[in-house]
């Protein structure tokens, strides 16, 4: 109780609520958009997306893995998603259906993670994670995201409207300017500032947005809505065998994420992620998931820019972590305040995650530093990556010649970049041909 009373576990507690709302607040708005929700059901989701993001960390912090690291909505199934919207309107999709079959396909993942956590079978799908696939990973990772933010950056819609999309030259003049804002603070600011620089982007993005371009979109209209709980706001179940494999298979890969954040926070901690821990994490994660699929959120993961966090203040404690995820999930339980977070223009959050994620990049580098590189073996890591990012640049129009049921897998450049390493670590014997 001692330590509740202190001030600087209660600001230290603040912090980390601007860490948690910065990555999360863009997310569940660009997902309604994409498949066209109204506005009402965009706040119900920006308001579940704090309750249950701040309930996860609570959780993992208490009784998962222990630490202070924050379980978010995944950037992988964000993207993911996010992609099938995109090229299942291409290919004459119904939203409805790719929505019901989507969250046909979290639940059953979210019911398999757990099943990992509870039988340890975690231990043995690490293996597959070595440093080659987590450096394809990351790198692909960030390419499909930086990709997503890259478009709202420059006023093209998602969904279905993005085909006949263009390019808003005021408002991709004004991403810029947020951008380069952002990364004059994270390379000229003091640390006590720099921490906040992607809440200083959105507060004067924001701001400088509804100067330029006169936003007639206000809270005020929807601040007395009493926000109720809609399951499967994206569609009623359905069946689509081709999506929900796709669906299962990012939700396998997606373990990655909490790989990459636990063992990437042994250092901070001095001690390594014990067996225990991965399994009362992957639980947590696989429980929270699954919930997810019922009410149309983002499934979830360890964030692995968390390590970039912990780094930069230096407290590693939990109870602020705690605290940060309590007030997370009051600021979900205020109506006015999910209606007025859900007016953010898509253009300004973007610009402010693109800085952000491009540090994916020094996230890549640091797993392929641990590999021996050479003419022979480069193969591992060169063809998967090259393979994604090639299937990323393709119209969603050319793969309507392949079966519907690997379809949405194949035409997925991040996916299949992933699996594609994980074969290839699999089969090939690579440290035969280092030196």
């Amino acid at each position: 109780m001692k330590e509740l009373m202190k001030a600087n576990n209660w600001l230290s507690g603040i912090q980390w609520l601007f860490f948690i709302f910065t990555n999360i607040v863009v997310i569940p708005i660009t997902v309604g958009e994409a498949f066209e929700l109204p506005q009402e059901s965009i706040v119900s989701l920006l308001q579940l997306s704090f309750i249950v993001t701040g309930i996860a960390c609570m959780l993992q912090a208490l009784v998962g893995h222990g630490r202070a690291v924050m379980e978010g909505q995944s950037g992988l199934w964000w993207g993911v998603i996010l992609t099938l919207v995109t090229t299942a309107s291409a290919q004459g999709m119904p939203l409805d259906v790719l929505g019901g079959s989507i969250s046909v396909g979290v639940i059953i993942s979210g019911i398999i993670t757990v099943i990992i956590g509870l039988s340890g079978l975690g231990t043995y799908l690490a293996k597959l994670f070595n440093s080659a696939v987590m450096g394809v990973f990351m790198f692909l990772l960030g390419a499909q995201l930086v990709g997503i933010f890259m478009k709202g950056m420059l006023g093209i819609p998602f969904g279905n409207a993005a085909e006949s999309g263009s390019i808003q030259l005021p408002i991709a003049l004004l991403s810029i300017i947020i951008v380069t804002i952002v990364i004059f603070i994270n390379i000229k600011a003091k640390l006590s500032i720099r921490r906040y620089s992607l809440l200083i982007g959105i507060i004067a993005g924001w701001i400088l947005y509804i100067i330029l371009f006169d936003s007639e979109t206000s809270a005020a209209g929807i601040a007395g809505l009493q926000v109720s709980v809609t399951l499967f706001p994206f569609g009623n179940p359905k069946v689509d065998i081709g999506i929900i494999i796709t669906i299962v298979l990012t939700g396998l890969l997606n373990i990655a994420n909490t790989f990459g954040a636990l063992k990437g926070t042994n250092n901070i901690y001095r001690n390594e992620t014990t067996n225990i821990q991965y399994r009362a994490s992957f639980t947590i994660t696989g429980a929270v998931s699954a919930i997810s699929g019922f009410l149309g959120l983002v499934p979830y993961s360890p964030y692995v820019s968390s390590i970039g966090f912990l780094k930069q203040t230096g407290d590693i404690r939990r109870l602020p972590f705690v605290l940060g995820g309590f007030l997370f999930v009051l600021m979900g339980l205020i109506p006015p305040v999910g209606g007025f977070f859900s007016t953010l223009p898509l253009s300004v959050g973007s610009a402010v995650l693109f800085v952000s994620y491009v540090l994916l990049f020094h996230s890549s580098l640091d797993f392929f530093k641990q590999v021996k590189f050479n003419t022979v073996n480069v193969y591992r890591s060169a063809v998967p990556l090259f393979v994604g990012i090639i299937i990323m640049t393709m119209p969603a129009s050319y793969f309507t010649t392949l079966p519907s049921i690997i379809r949405p897998l194949v035409s997925n450049g991040l996916l299949m970049g992933i699996l594609l390493a994980i074969v290839l670590e699999s089969i090939v014997d690579w440290d035969r041909y280092g030196e």
